[in-house]
């Protein structure tokens, strides 16, 4: 059976370039995106860091091991399935991955004190699965780099 996510991705000796690399791959997509629904989630994004300095980062640590909890059946399975890349895995399986993951986030957004990260995150919140969806391949290479070694 595969380690839990958790422990391995957060191992003293690695959690902080697995933060850092979650960080980048968040500003990668970003970046990647255009369009209307693109340019809600750029100005959420900005507003949040403009009204909360530092709350990004510190959201995004918060949030990683739950997330790392949501994958982990997924890693379960695609481990002993024999499968070579896990993004593919996960972008196969792309809503149910995406629901999970945004499961994590509504209970951030509903157990947060800031009004303007709530307003932020209910703007974006109906199109986020599918942006979820388009980053799962890039998600998944980043975990398999660190789970499977």
């Amino acid at each position: 059976m595969a380690a839990a996510l958790r422990k391995v991705l957060f191992a003293p000796e690695i959690k902080p370039q697995v933060i850092a690399d979650c960080r980048a791959l968040v500003e990668q997509e970003l970046s990647a995106k255009s369009g209307v629904s693109a340019a809600a989630v750029k100005l959420a994004y900005k507003v949040v860091t403009a009204f909360a300095p530092g709350y990004y980062q510190s959201t995004l640590e918060k949030l990683l091991p739950d997330m790392a909890d949501q994958l982990d059946p997924f890693w379960a399975d695609f481990s002993v399935s024999g499968g070579s890349e896990f993004g593919d895995y996960l972008a196969k399986r792309g809503d149910e991955v995406a629901q999970a993951l945004l499961a994590v986030t509504d209970g951030m957004a509903a157990g947060s004190r800031k009004p303007a990260v709530v307003k932020a995150y209910k703007s974006v919140r109906g199109g986020a699965g599918k942006h979820i969806q388009a980053a799962l391949p890039n998600l998944g290479a980043l975990v398999q780099k660190y789970a499977a070694a």
